[in-house]
């Protein structure tokens, strides 16, 4: 599983029928995304469902 999975700018996009990343990167950003094993997305958002519940109480 990678990280992105996690994530919730990963959404399942059904007229390509896969997840897909909401997030569009530059070209610098995709290059080093693709090109180093433990690049840290600025645009990681903790995809928490159980937090959103636990706020709303």
């Amino acid at each position: 599983m990678s990280r992105c999975e996690y994530c919730s700018n990963y959404v399942y996009d059904e007229d390509s029928d896969c997840y897909v990343c909401m997030v569009n990167l530059d070209e610098d950003e995709m290059y080093r995304y693709l090109s180093t094993p433990n690049y840290d997305c600025p645009y990681f958002s903790l995809d928490d469902e159980y937090g959103i519940v636990k706020h709303q109480n």
